[in-house]
């Protein structure tokens, strides 16, 4: 281990299980305490996988789609009288399949998560930062933020928002002591695409990465204070720059390639 911040401590959201859940061990590696969030029942099993690296780990459960469910979390923080070192705004959904076709809700939902919880719980996280001058913000955004996103449309919009945001908060922020990086898995080996309904995609039924190979080159990316960090395999290193590189039409029909529904089939 490069070094320990034993006594520091760091909030993890969408902890209960994937990249979130790796976030937290490897924080907790380092001896950070934390503070994991999640909406679903699987929080305490994995706070108690964070405990076992003999550190604190506080559970939240709440939803973060409604405003008073961030609120909550807000509280909690402040409630344990800690200086927040850093936080890991990761929690989020994907909707997959024809835009027509999907369901309004379950997409005005990802928007809720994906965009406006990241938001408000930035404009809590970074004011307590920004009094202190001392503090590091970790967005989880994708590969898919760098490119369109057929099958995935609200879903890609709601990374490239989370990136841009990421992006321009570092900038607001460069003559301070407080570090922004945005993280940019590829395909991880999580629940994402059974919750997204993309099991029958090429990219649903495919190769995946490690998410502790993920979480662990996002917290070295983090530590280094580094602007963002295409994690995983070398293949999304060069999808993510060939996207960037080419046209929007063609990007866009590399994308659907990987996510039309059926597509693990061909």
């Amino acid at each position: 281990m490069e070094s320990t911040y034993p006594g520091q401590f760091a909030v993890v959201t969408g902890a209960s299980s994937g990249i979130g859940l790796e976030l937290a061990k490897v924080f907790a590696k380092h001896g950070f305490d934390v503070l994991m969030t999640a909406e679903d029942s699987g929080l305490d099993n994995a706070a108690q996988q964070v405990r076992a690296l003999d550190v604190s780990a506080t559970t939240v459960q709440t939803d973060l789609t409604k405003p008073d469910g961030v609120e909550r979390l807000y509280e909690r923080i402040r409630s344990l009288g800690r200086p927040v070192d850093i936080i890991a705004i990761n929690a989020g959904v994907g909707v997959g399949g024809p835009f027509v076709e999907t369901d309004l809700e379950r997409e005005l939902d990802l928007i809720r998560l994906n965009v406006l919880s990241t938001v408000h719980l930035a404009k809590l996280a970074l004011r307590d930062m920004v009094d202190r001058n001392e503090g590091r913000v970790l967005f989880t955004s994708s590969i898919a933020a760098d490119m369109p996103a057929p099958f995935e449309a609200v879903y890609g919009a709601s990374k490239a928002f989370v990136q841009s945001f990421a992006e321009a908060l570092r900038n607001e922020l460069k003559d301070t002591n407080i570090t922004v990086t945005a993280l940019q898995p590829g395909p991880t080996d999580t629940n994402f695409f059974r919750r997204a309904d993309m099991e029958d995609t090429k990219v649903g039924s495919g190769k995946k990465d490690d998410p502790a190979e993920v979480a662990r080159q996002a917290y070295d990316a983090l530590m280094a204070g580094k602007d963002h960090i295409v994690a995983g395999s070398m293949k999304n290193k060069v999808e993510d720059t060939l996207a960037k590189l080419s046209p929007e039409k063609a990007a866009a029909q590399m994308h659907r390639k990987q996510s039309e529904p059926g597509s693990a089939r061909h």
